[in-house]
């Protein structure tokens, strides 16, 4: 389950980070003083919603793990 997730991040970034760019790059020029967009904004962006992903899947993990399936079986039949 985390593989699938953590790929599912790679692809999100390989397709979302030169659209932002583009997008990014163009509204900027409309300033007289302008900032040139870094390689690390991207990657902040990124390890950011990559820490959210993990942490969410972890946790999820962890409460399926403790749950307890009898519980689970009961509430499933009525």
């Amino acid at each position: 389950m985390l593989s699938k997730d953590l790929c599912c991040c790679y692809y999100l970034l390989l397709i979302a980070a030169p659209i932002a760019w583009y997008f990014l790059s163009g509204w900027l020029q409309k300033y007289p003083y302008r900032t040139p967009i870094s390689w690390w904004v991207f990657a902040a962006a990124f390890s950011g919603a990559l820490i959210i992903t993990l942490l969410t899947v972890v946790f999820k993990g962890i409460k399926a793990a403790l749950m307890n399936p009898v519980k689970s079986l009961r509430s499933s039949k009525q």
